[in-house]
């Protein structure tokens, strides 16, 4: 009898450390709701799925980068260039909105690539390349605008960043989802997905089992920049304006959400899934604090602490359960 208890209570132990992010998210969720009267509206739910639905998409790219062991610091500055090139090329080319949004893609992806050539071809550390490519996108942007935001022409592009399906669903949200599934779909059921987690946990024994890594390190890094792009285009849409200084400091959501989320920075471990419940969880921070009219300040505190104590979590987790 006292086995079966023990072997009981350490199946619910286990439970709880493998689900550590989702009771997280729903702690923090029922704090909220207890919290501030105004969090539970509509309104103010709808908010957060617009707000955030950048951030996960440009997280799952993040994600992607992360799991062969990588970090990718240019998401930020290559939504600047997917935002303004947006705006430029309505505005200024007199362009429609879907060519404006693929070129958009276009330079976003082709960014992304050059990184992960550096990365994957010379053999560069890719914070050091990331850091490069975070400089000159940032530059490029600021190139394009002069400096300035650009207004976009009216009822263009941000159509897409106030249409709704629903009163409680916006298109924002939809594309954010198909992208997760997307991300999900890959991770689990393609030859591409797995390879990309096996070089992040033994990089050597993918190269002895004859898989050439390189082209792949290459798609993840094509993959971040690509997601990037989308998020500039988001926030065009929300905006109508793009802007050479959004997404600054973007990049430090992203690698803080997937971190929340379980990922291991050392690559090998990581999930789409929970890189969402991750950019939750700092959203219904962020939006709590705005509703109790908190300084943006003590949010980047919290943040930071939020942080430490996920990474410590996941060690324990880890140790537990290997």
């Amino acid at each position: 009898m006292a086995q079966e208890k023990s072997k009981s209570n350490f199946s619910v132990k286990n439970f709880i450390l493998k689900n550590n992010t989702y009771l997280i998210l729903l702690v923090l969720f029922i704090v909220c709701s207890v919290v501030s009267r105004d969090f539970l509206t509509l309104s103010n739910l709808v908010n957060i799925c617009q707000q955030y639905a950048s951030t996960v998409i440009v997280s799952i790219g993040m994600l992607f980068v992360i799991l062969t062991g990588g970090i990718d610091l240019s998401v930020g500055s290559i939504v600047a260039i997917g935002s303004v090139l947006s705006a430029y090329s309505l505005n200024s080319w007199g362009w429609g909105v879907v060519p404006a949004c693929l070129i958009s893609l276009l330079v976003g992806t082709a960014c992304g690539t050059f990184t992960g050539f550096l990365v994957a071809r010379t053999d560069m550390a890719p914070f050091v390349a990331s850091l490069a490519m975070m400089t000159m996108a940032r530059g490029i942007a600021y190139m394009i605008s002069n400096g300035s935001p650009i207004m976009t022409p009216v009822n263009s592009i941000s159509v897409l960043g106030t249409a709704k399906i629903f009163s409680w669903l916006t298109w924002l949200a939809v594309i954010a989802v198909i992208i997760v599934v997307a991300a999900w779909f890959v991770t689990n059921y393609l030859s591409f997905g797995r390879i990309t987690i096996a070089i992040g946990s033994n990089e050597e024994a993918v190269h002895l089992a004859g898989i050439n890594t390189m082209p792949i390190k290459m798609a993840t890094y094509a993959i971040s920049g690509f997601c990037s792009a989308i998020g500039g285009i988001i926030a065009c849409s929300r905006t109508g304006i793009g802007s050479p200084a959004v997404g600054n400091g973007l990049e430090l959501d992203c690698i803080a959400a997937c971190v929340i989320g379980g990922a291991s920075l050392s690559g090998g471990v990581g999930s789409p899934v929970k890189t969402v419940v991750g950019v939750l969880v700092l959203a219904l921070i962020g939006n709590i604090m705005n509703l109790l009219a908190v300084p943006s300040y003590p949010q980047d505190v919290i943040k930071g602490i939020i942080i430490i104590f996920a990474v410590l979590l996941q060690r324990v987790t880890n140790k537990t359960t290997n």
